[in-house]
């Protein structure tokens, strides 16, 4: 039962959102186009937030749906940790489209949502505070994560949830690895410019 769960986590954080609404809405695969990730800022340089905002809510979901499950049905939080880990690896290399995905940023709140919520809180301040300074979705994203590991373990005392929170900020650097090289040279796109 827990191997047919944890095969649902990743095939679950694997549904590409972005990449269906704008294939629905464009007929063209979105990985061609700007950042070419399937996540929600990608689309929304492409198509505004009417398109964004359901990718965010559905990546999220992705993240949170096989973690709340996964507690509720085995008592075992390890696996939970497990499934979390495995539906953001779903959404960063889905099954569905040759395995080339988003960033997991969206799909790992998704997954702290019920694994570490308060220091997801602080997590998404950090996100707010260098968002407002430097206008860098990837640079946010990327720091806040980055807080995480630390707040989780001094908040909630849960080393394994912290040892799962840096391997997913590593996951989440690698998926980044495009966006870094353009922050280092300059030439990353700010929040709010269109593609």
């Amino acid at each position: 039962m827990k191997i047919l769960f944890a095969l649902f986590s990743y095939l679950f954080g694997s549904f590409p959102t972005g990449y269906i609404l704008y294939y629905l809405s464009e007929k063209k695969d979105i990985r061609g186009y700007g950042s070419q990730s399937i996540g929600a800022t990608n689309v929304f340089r492409l198509k505004g937030w009417i398109f964004a905002i359901p990718v965010i809510f559905v990546d999220i979901l992705k993240g949170f749906l096989p973690v709340f499950l996964a507690l509720k049905l085995f008592p075992d939080k390890r696996f939970a940790l497990l499934c979390g880990f495995l539906a953001v690896l779903g959404h960063c290399f889905p099954l569905y489209i040759k395995l080339k995905g988003g960033k997991g940023v969206a799909t790992s709140v998704g997954v702290y949502l019920v694994l570490a919520f308060k220091p997801l809180l602080i997590g998404i301040g950090v996100f707010l505070i260098v968002i407002a300074l430097t206008r860098y979705v990837s640079l946010g994203s990327i720091m806040a994560m980055l807080s995480l590991p630390l707040s989780i373990y001094f908040i909630q005392g849960n080393q394994e949830a912290a040892i799962l929170s840096i391997v997913i900020f590593l996951l989440i650097v690698i998926r980044h690895g495009g966006n870094i090289r353009r922050l280092v040279d300059g030439t990353e796109r700010k929040l709010g410019k269109k593609e």
